[in-house]
């Protein structure tokens, strides 16, 4: 169950339900059917019309691509500039106004916020890891095809910081793993010097990294192009159905902007509703795509995807997960309560 006080408000939830139930009708996530686009209840007297909107170009942001593709932004007066996040690159730009909205993993959320550098709002939930969709691969002429067998290999991260490292490092230590940054052992994993986005990954993967971490689309991208070849899938263990990616605002930002900050919440959560119950929907949202924005996925690899679950509103239990592991493998030095960054 939702805490009350960390979630969407009760009228507003009551709202989105009222509508989306009336207006939509959608297979479910295995279906092929496209979900009717619902008619969404309008907030007026917005602050701002024009939002610039960072989020992460993969699977992960389904209910924000599916909200943008199907115009219901547009149907909350919203024109969403939308830009690819990778790692933290772009928090300490939101922070100084250059975006309104990010969409990002977690894990860098409190990073940033536990330094100091942030002080972020969680407006809303992106996604919940499922099988498949945060997955290690190694290439066809690999040795390595089990992940007991990356020992003393180099393992190819997005970020030496973020959500995937910590995936990583979950399986790791439960498989009797040490990861390190510098140097070779037999028992642990090296780690490249500097992380890469995750596009790159392919050349890294061909000529730097034995094995990396990889989200989905990429995933299927590299299984269809270079023959990747799945070695672990991070949906285990202590990071089972991990809460992987959120969104979020500055506090002075939400103060500044109560009525656009709502009218993006219904539109972003009608999305998040059609990723969760129409697959037809997220594939169509992805390869529409322009072909050169790192989110494009082909309509053949489209077909082929793992899918996340698209959770609504924010439920502080979830999340407080992310912070109780990152403690658990010292990303944090004490425990950090997420109820800092809720609403």
């Amino acid at each position: 169950m939702m805490s009350k006080g960390h979630r969407l408000p009760a009228l507003l939830i009551a709202i989105l339900v009222a509508f989306l139930g009336a207006g939509c009708s959608s297979s479910g996530s295995g279906g092929s059917s496209a979900g009717a686009i619902p008619v969404l209840p309008k907030v007026g007297n917005l602050e701002k019309t024009t939002l610039n909107v960072a989020v992460l170009p993969a699977i992960d942001s389904a209910g924000f691509f599916i909200a943008l593709h199907d115009g219901l932004f547009a149907q909350e007066g919203l024109t969403v500039k939308y830009s690819p996040a990778f790692g933290d690159s772009v928090i300490q730009p939101q922070v100084k106004g250059q975006y309104d909205i990010t969409g990002n993993n977690y894990v860098s959320y409190i990073q940033e916020q536990v330094s100091g550098q942030g002080n972020l709002e969680i407006i809303a939930e992106g996604s919940v890891l499922q099988p498949g969709c945060e997955v290690i691969v190694s290439m066809p002429g690999s040795p390595v095809r089990s992940f007991g067998e990356i020992k003393g290999q180099v393992l190819g991260v997005n970020a030496d910081a973020n959500v995937g490292f910590l995936l990583v490092a979950s399986l790791a230590v439960n498989s009797g793993i040490t990861l390190q940054t510098k140097g070779f052992s037999s028992t642990a994993i090296d780690l490249p010097a500097k992380p890469v986005n995750f596009p790159a990954v392919p050349d890294l993967l061909d000529k730097h990294v034995n094995v990396a971490i990889l989200s989905e689309p990429f995933v299927t991208q590299m299984e269809l192009q270079q023959g990747a070849v799945p070695v672990a899938d991070m949906d285990q263990g202590s990071t089972r159905e991990f809460p992987i990616e959120g969104y979020a605002v500055t506090r002075a930002w939400a103060r500044a902007n109560p009525n656009t900050l709502k009218a993006f919440q219904i539109a972003l959560q009608a999305g998040q509703r059609l990723a969760d119950t129409s697959r037809t929907q997220v594939e169509q949202a992805f390869d529409t795509l322009p072909t050169k924005d790192p989110a494009y996925v082909s309509p053949q690899t489209a077909a082929l995807i793992s899918l996340d679950s698209y959770p609504l509103g924010v439920e502080q239990t979830r999340l407080q997960r992310v912070a109780d592991v990152m403690l658990e493998f010292g990303f944090l030095k004490s425990r950090f309560n997420v109820s800092q960054m809720l609403p």
